[in-house]
């Protein structure tokens, strides 16, 4: 849809795009991109205020995959959630059940058995590196870049093998349990899972030589979209968008969960904030997931006993609230649980990190030019789904 206002034969308002609409005058162009655009990984829409190919002024609109899973979460009962909450960030599935199964646990006053404890945070920490691998492909490929996506998806595969062989699923891994994980894994599975990391880690220079210092991609990353630390901080981002702008917070090493305060979690960071130092925290980082998981598989080996506490037939958490977060791939993961003493929980708010990220883009897309909006948009690494949630 394209229309013209006119004003005595002036042009006064030039709006172009699906849906458009506005009351912005003078000669600036408003311009929707979206709710249908191949640059973002689902469904947002960008209503832009352009002056030539310059940004004025950006507003990220949300809502159009909303599927209410909070209001969902409050008609299930606590074993039913995990197969909701693995879905709203699809790329972190592991992560996302392990934030509900912590907030019951926590409310329940549960100990779970430790064996259980260094198996999460192998998981969690494989499917971390799931997460990156996804990204550090399909970042390049949407500036332009095809080659990098092929070695990303040759390491993801080797990862999926391990975590599929362990679950069943190769996204949705409902392996997470209240009082531990769904049984234990299978002989000889960690000896597997340490073949693969080196694997994993003995090929990862072929993407990085491939992609970091190329001429083409640092031209269209370095200094654009750049995210100061008091911007990220003020709109509460977090993970790799965060550390990339200098907030040096990692949930892990700041306010240890599991048993994260036995290990030293190297964060990565970076002080730029642009679109190149972000892509670099996520590439350090698998290289760093890699070396935890090996870790907390060493000492699963170490450790004998049961995964998973015997539960009741019907589970309900004690009346009261309490909320935990975790550092998920993208950042900071968190569910408020309310409970009144019932199977389901009265309240579960979900916090989730690409919904703080990507308000960021109201301050940072204005000042850019159009042909790197999506170089911009791409380096915010974020599941729509987590933002409609």
């Amino acid at each position: 849809m394209t229309h013209m206002t006119t004003d005595a034969g002036d042009l006064r308002e030039l709006t172009v795009g699906t849906g458009a609409g506005g009351e912005q005058l003078g000669t600036d162009m408003v311009l929707n991109i979206g709710p249908q655009h191949p640059s973002t990984h689902g469904v947002l829409r960008l209503r832009l205020v352009l002056d030539g190919e310059r940004v004025v002024a950006a507003e990220p609109i949300v809502g159009y995959m909303h599927r209410g899973a909070e209001k969902l979460f409050e008609v299930r009962d606590y074993r039913q959630i995990i197969v909701l909450a693995n879905r709203h960030d699809w790329l972190s599935a592991f992560s996302n059940e392990l934030g509900v199964v912590l907030a019951v646990e926590r409310l329940m006053g549960m100990e779970v058995p430790e064996r259980a404890t260094w198996l999460r945070m192998a998981l969690a920490e494989l499917n971390r590196v799931l997460n990156h691998l996804m990204f550090l492909g399909s970042y390049p490929l949407e500036i332009g870049a095809i080659t990098p996506v092929f070695y990303a998806f040759r390491e993801r595969e080797t990862i999926q093998a391990v975590m599929e062989e362990v679950s069943g699923g190769r996204i949705h891994y409902m392996f997470n349990r209240v009082g531990g994980l769904k049984e234990e894994v299978p002989a000889g599975w960690t000896g597997r899972a340490r073949a693969a990391i080196s694997e994993v880690r003995r090929r990862m220079p072929d993407l990085d030589r491939l992609i970091r210092r190329n001429e083409i991609f640092l031209a269209r990353t370095v200094g654009v979209g750049v995210l100061s630390a008091a911007d990220a901080a003020a709109f509460g981002a977090s993970g790799p968008v965060a550390r990339a702008s200098g907030l040096d917070l990692d949930l892990r090493r700041d306010e240890p969960y599991l048993a994260y305060d036995q290990l030293d979690v190297p964060v990565v960071t970076r002080t730029t904030g642009d679109c190149h130092a972000r892509f670099e925290v996520l590439l350090d980082q698998v290289y760093a997931s890699l070396d935890l998981a090996e870790q907390c598989l060493d000492r699963v080996d170490r450790l004998t006993g049961p995964v998973n506490t015997r539960l009741p037939k019907v589970v309900k958490a004690p009346e009261g609230h309490t909320y935990a977060w975790t550092e998920n791939p993208l950042g900071i993961n968190g569910y408020y649980l309310v409970s009144r003493g019932e199977k389901t929980p009265w309240r579960l708010k979900l916090r989730t990190a690409s919904y703080a990220n990507v308000q960021a883009l109201a301050s940072l897309l204005p000042g850019a030019l159009v042909p790197d909006l999506i170089a911009i948009l791409g380096s915010m690494f974020f599941v729509v789904g987590d933002i409609d949630k």
